[in-house]
């Protein structure tokens, strides 16, 4: 199973054009929401920092540090997510699984934009945000197996490939909309108005963005694939978990090398490199317009040539370019025209990576067991090698001295998830 195709036993001519319009709406939207989010929390990281992290006279990098980890939690909240909702999806359909997930995240994320700070309740505001960021993971761990059994379930044969990128370039479209809104306060706001209540606005935003994704959620059709499939005899549990490690392996350079670039950057460019923050954001934009650029037209080659080929390249680029591109970013003498670039290119080398990774992960489990096993495998990489990037990255730096920490981070991971995308089979044509 591991290894090996997948294909759904329903005929892909009898899914009409509208029902396949409408899943990619309904699967797409709920992934702007989570990325969205979770990038407002790593470019406001040290805003957040100093609101309910860090008391008075203590230090800002401890501050970021207690922030970050709080980060990582709520990644590791999501492979316990997407074991519950996965299991859900997998015996009672996804359509009710990702209705009842962004109705979750959407509410959790609001309420953090009215959360009272440190200074106004003391040690019990970072339990409050935390507990909110573990109610996010949870969600967010049943978002994604269900988004991409729907995508890749109603996408005609062929073309797997560029339905489920559509997954990874609603991520990269919520990520730039996160940057964008706070690019947007950092320009009208000032720094005071910024940190005093202009950082509480791009979380309560998430309220409208979540209603109009309930909305196309409760008009989404299920998958024919389940229909026919769903409830077929499940592989042994033991094959299962095999899949589900392969399946983490082969995302990890994807989920560690995406953080580092499109989300982790904005803290490194202000405490490190020490940027400005509106530059920081501008930077970041830069980045995930790259990141954006290549995702659909990754995931449509992968239809056409393959996912290992297309998939290995994007790892390939990673492991070679990550110390060269940050050494241009700490190079004072670098025009800021070739920096762009750089983090263009950073985020670009990404999107490899981003467009056929759905498509793989999708092809490495049954129907019956699909959004469980996607879900984990993409949710336990994400909670090791995403959820604790900015963690592990600014904990390294601060006990090494080295700036060079973040490249060195990306590199070994798309290394390591390289020798595990070796092992993937030709899945032209599927």
């Amino acid at each position: 199973m591991s290894g090996a195709r997948v294909h759904d036993s329903v005929p892909h001519t009898a899914r009409p054009p509208r029902p396949r319009r409408g899943a990619l709406l309904a699967g797409s939207v709920g992934n702007f929401v989570e990325w969205y989010e979770f990038g407002v929390y790593g470019y406001f990281a040290t805003v957040i920092a100093a609101r309910f992290f860090t008391p008075e006279g203590g230090s800002e990098t401890e501050g970021l540090v207690r922030t970050y980890a709080s980060f990582a939690l709520a990644f590791f909240f999501r492979p316990v997510g997407a074991a519950l909702f996965g299991r859900l999806g997998d015996r009672i359909g996804r359509r009710p699984v990702l209705i009842l997930v962004i109705a979750l995240m959407t509410s959790a994320t609001t309420l953090i934009g009215v959360l009272p700070t440190y200074a106004t309740v003391g040690v019990l505001a970072p339990w409050l945000l935390t507990f909110l960021r573990v109610v996010q993971g949870l969600s967010a761990g049943g978002e994604f197996g269900g988004a991409v059994s729907v995508m890749t379930e109603f996408a005609p044969r062929g073309r797997r490939g560029l339905y489920g990128s559509w997954q990874s370039f609603t991520v990269a479209l919520g990520l730039l909309g996160g940057a964008g809104v706070a690019a947007l306060l950092a320009t009208v706001l000032t720094e005071g108005q910024l940190s005093d209540w202009g950082w509480r606005v791009p979380f309560l935003l998430t309220l409208p963005l979540g209603l109009v994704a309930l909305g196309l959620r409760l008009r989404l059709e299920e998958t024919p694939a389940f229909r026919h499939e769903g409830r077929r005899e499940r592989p042994p549990g033991r094959e299962v978990a095999r899949a589900v490690v392969l399946g983490a392996g082969r995302v990890m350079g994807w989920s560690a090398a995406g953080y580092t670039f499109l989300v982790v950057l904005p803290s490194y460019l202000q405490n490190t490199l020490h940027t400005g923050f509106r530059q920081a954001l501008l930077a970041t934009v830069v980045a995930n317009l790259g990141f954006a650029a290549t995702i659909v037209p990754a995931g449509l080659l992968s239809d056409r040539i393959g996912r290992r080929p297309v998939l290995l390249t994007g790892a390939g680029l990673v492991v070679v370019l990550s110390v060269p591109l940050l050494n241009l970013l700490q190079d004072a003498g670098t025009s800021s025209a070739v920096k762009g670039l750089a983090v263009c290119g950073a985020g670009a080398v990404v999107g490899l990576m981003a467009g056929p990774g759905p498509a793989m992960l999708s092809e490495m489990f049954p129907t019956s067991v699909r959004h469980t096993g996607l879900g984990l495998a993409y949710a336990l990489s994400n909670a090791v090698f995403s959820g604790c990037a900015g963690l592990i990255i600014t904990e390294t730096m601060k006990r090494t001295g080295s700036v060079d920490i973040p490249a060195y981070y990306a590199a070994a991971t798309c290394a390591v998830s390289a020798l595990a995308l070796a092992t993937l089979p030709d899945n032209r044509g599927s």
